[in-house]
């Protein structure tokens, strides 16, 4: 039983948030999708502090935007993992940089089994590019981390 909650607690999100990823990347209309997202929040946001700005400087910051949710998907995949990892290894309470090490690791071969995935849906290109906008995402997320541990003096 106590592995069964150790699994629960530890492993399962990861797994969801790699679903998630996963779900995201089989959109065959992701661009469109997000599309929606724009045109009903950010560009309206955006287009309230910069009323001038061009439809091409938009479409800019529209591929922009979604590489930051790129970025950050896989800081959170990075911030799930490490913590998974760090409680399977008995290094819990402090800042261990093998793990850390092994996260970026497993980020690294998810994004490029993510863009190899995108390579098979219809509508989708595989980018080397993503997989370092994903893997600097995973990076960006340990680094927030270890600094935050060192300023709240966690290790």
């Amino acid at each position: 039983m106590a592995k069964l909650k150790f699994f629960l607690r530890y492993w399962l999100p990861v797994l969801a948030w790699m679903g998630f990823i996963f779900s995201a990347s089989a959109d065959a209309h992701s661009y469109e999708h997000s599309g929606v997202l724009v045109s009903k929040i950010f560009e309206p946001v955006v287009r309230w502090f910069f009323p001038t700005l061009s439809p091409a400087r938009m479409d800019e910051l529209h591929h922009l935007f979604r590489k930051c949710a790129h970025l950050a998907e896989f800081a959170i995949l990075a911030l799930l993992l490490w913590r998974a990892i760090r409680q399977s290894h008995a290094t819990a309470h402090r800042w261990h940089w093998p793990v850390a090490g092994l996260t970026l690791l497993f980020v690294f071969s998810y994004a490029a089994s993510d863009e190899f995935h995108q390579s098979f849906v219809p509508g989708r290109t595989a980018q080397f590019s993503d997989v370092g906008i994903d893997t600097a995402g995973g990076a960006v997320g340990l680094l927030l981390l270890w600094l935050t541990g060192k300023i709240f003096k966690r290790w």
